[in-house]
């Protein structure tokens, strides 16, 4: 409950293994289908634009104007009018990784953000999926990459591809669970919600206890780092592991498998939510506390996991992490209909989203 000015709407998406190549999805706000915690408001869909294959995020401008992420490696602007601009204002396919074009394919250009004083330095931060660098094991799939770049300080609006400032790679053993969902927090700095690694389970090229609860590792994370400086990362002073000694510097938040949904509340204490989505029984909604386990692959919801039959709960949940730690209870849960095929409350497959509305529509 966000009290009387909060209401919390969850996106589920009921259509987990879309193509690549359905050019009918419209932008509609992402809305597949949607639960509320509140009474259910009345809800309609407005097609805002078309033609687009795969569009993850929507970024309104300042001036009106709006950014379209589509997945298949395009920045695409929406104008004033509505109409969207036929070239697009970035293209990134030469340096993605290899992508299955009309198949199930969860790499790509993931997420968008913007710098808080955008309108003054017109820096914008993309999360993409790129080859895998050389440095990562040879079996492994690809290199999630945070890069910076330029926009247009006037018309018409572009971002040079030459601006790229590398911020943080993080290399991956699968190509699903890339999370790659970015949102600056109230005090500017950059958090980056990261999947275990893919493949299913927490299972396979990674450690026996999985990546969610290894803190050698920024997969299946939630990070925080500080991108005023020329390149790279720097540290936050209060991150929860900063000095290094028990756990990668960057780890704001783990016990997380696959974060499609990463979003400050913009009232209240600015809680960061994040829509993490399940494996087989239940699907989560978080909200991120600071050096906190939020279960995974321990825990799916509230049961134990168990990954050797993941739609078979384990008898005594874990009430503890490795460390002896607590962990962070999910705030919301609901039923996935792969796992309660004949349930009526299971509302949909994939968590992917969702924003607190503080407004008065």
């Amino acid at each position: 409950s966000m009290g009387k000015q909060g209401k919390i709407e969850i996106i589920s998406s009921n259509l987990y293994h879309c193509t690549m190549s359905s050019h009918c999805l419209a932008l509609a706000l992402a809305l597949l289908g949607a639960v509320s915690l509140h009474a259910a408001p009345q809800v309609s869909l407005t097609r805002v634009a078309g033609g687009l294959t795969s569009p993850l995020s929507y970024v309104s401008l300042p001036d009106g104007q709006a950014l379209i992420v589509d997945q298949p490696g395009f920045i695409r602007l929406l104008d004033k009018t509505g109409q969207l601009r036929e070239s697009p204002v970035l293209t990134l396919t030469p340096r993605l990784s290899s992508l299955n074009h009309g198949a199930f394919d969860e790499r790509g250009v993931l997420s968008l953000v913007l710098h808080p004083q955008f309108q003054k330095n017109h820096r914008v931060f993309i999360s993409y999926t790129a080859p895998r660098r050389s440095s990562a094991p040879a079996d492994w799939d690809c290199t999630l990459r945070i890069s910076e770049f330029t926009a247009s300080p006037g018309e018409p609006f572009t971002i040079d591809p030459a601006t790229e400032i590398l911020r943080l790679e993080i290399d991956k053993p699968y190509s699903n669970h890339n999370g790659g969902r970015m949102a600056f927090g109230p005090e500017g700095f950059l958090y980056i919600g990261v999947g275990d690694g893919g493949n299913g389970n927490d299972d396979g090229k990674r450690p026996e206890i999985g990546n969610g609860q290894n803190l050698d590792t920024l997969l299946g994370k939630i990070l925080r780092i500080d991108i005023n400086t020329p390149e790279g990362h720097r540290i936050p002073k209060d991150n929860p592991f900063a000095d290094g000694k028990k756990a990668r510097p960057e780890i704001w938040a783990y016990g997380i498998r696959n974060p499609w949904g990463l979003s400050f509340d913009r009232g209240g204490d600015h809680a960061l939510y994040s829509a993490d989505v399940g494996q087989t029984l239940w699907e989560e909604v978080n909200v991120i506390q600071k050096g906190g386990n939020h279960g995974w692959r321990l825990r799916e919801g509230f049961i134990g996991f168990n990954p050797k039959a993941a739609d078979k709960p384990l008898p005594e949940v874990p009430q503890t992490g490795l460390h002896g730690e607590s962990f962070v209870h999910p705030v919301a849960v609901y039923k996935n209909r792969n796992g309660f095929k004949k349930d009526p409350e299971a509302y949909g497959i994939s968590v992917i989203g969702g924003f607190v509305y503080r407004g008065k529509a």
